[in-house]
């Protein structure tokens, strides 16, 4: 992975642990159940974009060198057991 990459995917797990520290401390003041569930359901699709990121960048660097290597198959596995704790 890249510097800039790791640097993205590293700005965007700050910011969703800031927004973490904002829902805990929306239930310490007693926010409406909705308002909470909302931005959960934003830290959710956050962490499914930084997935999604890792994935493809996965995917494009160790099965082409898998390919090219002769175990293509063994990461092939190994991306779905990633996939599959991701989904």
């Amino acid at each position: 992975m890249s510097e800039t990459q790791t640097q993205e995917l590293l700005s965007r797990l700050a910011k969703i642990e800031g927004h973490i520290r904002a829902i805990s401390q929306m239930v310490e003041t007693g926010r409406s159940c909705p308002e909470v569930l909302l931005q959960i359901a934003a830290v959710r699709s956050a962490l499914n974009k930084v997935a999604k990121m890792l994935l493809k960048e996965y995917a494009q660097q160790n099965l082409v060198d898998a390919a090219q290597g002769g175990n293509l198959e063994e990461e092939i596995a190994h991306l779905r057991s990633a996939l599959d704790s991701v989904i």
